[in-house]
């Protein structure tokens, strides 16, 4: 099945700007983010560093990837494998009933408990990478569809935000969190 090139395309440059800030904050705050990676308690302390180093890198060049239409589809799947990796993360330290562990979702200064809703999030991203990797139906992008894809691009950013707010406020809303 392929789909309108709209959504293929609005779906890439969604992830990639939600890729791009991701590998942004892990690149500004180094340290914090090699704590985050060995609060998971997930790979051996001699891997901290490099998955640390690792992961941003890696964030940065799928964001990339994404925005060409030659690379877009491999990059779209490798992004929904990392996107399931940090769903797997979430996952395993949710059940050893590790709530009170940040995700590391936000940034240093955005703490997010780790909570399932954070698995539901992860799955919308999914949802954004199975788009921007489906094949794209035979017709050209106008420039009016490139203001589509454009508007598309910032809805979704714009949504995915609110979304990263509410989450990292949800425990402090409803009383949960000394923070």
């Amino acid at each position: 099945m392929s789909l309108d090139p709209i959504l293929t395309a609005a779906g890439a440059v969604s992830l990639a700007v939600i890729l791009a800030s991701a590998a942004s904050h892990k690149l500004r705050a180094p340290a914090w983010f090699r704590r985050q990676v060995a609060e998971y308690r997930l790979l051996p302390s001699a891997l901290h560093g490099p998955a640390a180093r690792a992961l941003p890198l890696l964030e940065g060049a799928l964001a990339l990837a994404l925005l060409w239409p030659a690379t877009r589809g491999p990059a779209a799947l490798a992004a929904l494998a990392l996107v399931g990796l940090y769903a797997a993360a979430i996952g395993i330290n949710l059940s050893r009933g590790r709530r009170d562990l940040d995700c590391g979702c936000a940034g240093p200064g955005a703490p997010q408990p780790l909570h399932p809703r954070l698995l539901l999030r992860n799955l919308l991203l999914a949802g954004l990478a199975l788009a921007a990797a489906a094949p794209a139906a035979p017709r050209a992008l106008g420039v009016f569809d490139g203001f589509v894809v454009l508007a598309a691009t910032a809805v979704t950013v714009l949504l995915y935000a609110a979304i990263e707010v509410w989450l990292a406020n949800q425990p402090r809303l409803l009383g949960l969190s000394g923070r």
